[in-house]
């Protein structure tokens, strides 16, 4: 495909081909996160490339892809480059990697009051705690200053509420309900040592900023996975707004004129996204999508956050990359 370059001219070393085994060391998301990709794994597993040089995710959300790369070992070595535009989830990924054993120890506290409050306990940590903690910590320019308190409430929160949702209302205020479970594993101390592991690299740097960010980072022969909010297929289906400002459609098109961009420059370039109309024009039936080389196929999911749980089930999703299977050019 147009703008990579083999093996010997700007790649690192192969590693070894791609198992479609489940991973050596299996590390599951630290959080829900609306989109997470836990579930198409096994069609992304098909597309990493056996070889590249860093790894660059814009919408790190729950990490699904980056927890999966780390621990089948194709990050050993590499740089990885994590952005994400949300706040707290930066500020909670960030405060779990330096302080788990707090985090640890603040996310049992709260366990053991939920056993004695369930959701009456939820609305108190939301309402009297997370939400004025998080507005105190914020800086003028919007980041949060996560401690381990506040990192605790928010995984609780995420595994306690409403589908772990991340939604905020017009005043900035996290206001998702209280969820329906008889009995949510709220701490998991395993889970948030083998996730700050991960984290802790001194390779890996976590980024509070735009996927723009990687038109200045992403150099020929990274892999950059891009996996947005996708555009909604419908009128009344919409995933853009759970994690506060809305994704439309002129950001989607400067994603895919940023995704063209990257391809010519000779990333490795994995998109995700719904097979939304909008969506098929931008890269199924676009000639400067088409000349970087992308393609874009067409994927089984399961939707699983609708309000209507009758919605919820198989539907297709684009995976759009510029390059085949296995990461041969096409």
């Amino acid at each position: 495909m147009r703008g990579l370059r083999a093996n010997g001219s700007g790649l690192a070393d192969a590693a070894p081909s791609l198992s479609h085994q489940p991973s050596e060391l299996t590390i599951r998301p630290l959080l829900k996160w609306a989109g997470g990709k836990r579930q198409l794994l096994p069609h992304l597993r098909r597309f990493y490339p056996p070889s590249f040089n860093r790894y660059i995710e814009p919408f790190f959300g729950s990490g699904a892809v980056f927890f999966d790369l780390y621990g089948s070992g194709r990050l050993r070595d590499r740089d990885v480059v994590l952005i994400d535009s949300n706040a707290d989830l930066i500020g909670c990924y960030e405060t779990v990697r330096a302080q788990p054993d707090e985090v640890a120890g603040e996310l049992q506290r709260l366990a053991d009051a939920h056993a004695q409050g369930g959701q009456s306990q939820y609305y108190v940590v939301r309402d009297e705690q997370f939400n004025p903690t998080r507005d105190r910590l914020r800086d003028g320019a919007g980041r949060i200053a996560y401690t381990p308190q506040l990192a605790a409430m928010l995984i609780y929160l995420n595994r306690t509420g409403f589908n772990g949702l991340f939604r905020v209302n017009a005043r900035g205020e996290f206001n998702v309900p209280a969820g329906r479970y008889e009995r949510p594993r709220i701490a998991d101390r395993e889970k948030l040592a083998r996730v700050s592991a991960a984290l802790s690299g001194a390779r890996v740097t976590l980024v509070w900023g735009s996927f723009d960010a990687a038109a200045d980072i992403a150099e020929p022969g990274d892999f950059v996975y891009f996996d947005p909010p996708y555009a909604p297929v419908s009128r009344t289906a919409s995933f853009t707004s759970y994690t506060g400002p809305r994704f439309h459609a002129r950001d989607q098109e400067r994603l895919q004129q940023l995704v063209v961009s990257l391809a010519g420059r000779g990333c490795f370039v994995m998109v995700s996204n719904s097979t939304a109309e909008e969506i098929a024009a931008l890269y199924e039936r676009n000639a400067d999508a088409r000349a970087a080389g992308l393609r874009a196929l067409r994927v089984p999911a399961r939707r699983a956050i609708n309000s209507n749980a009758t919605r919820r089930g198989p539907v297709e999703e684009f995976l759009i990359t510029n390059y085949a299977p296995g990461g041969a050019a096409s």
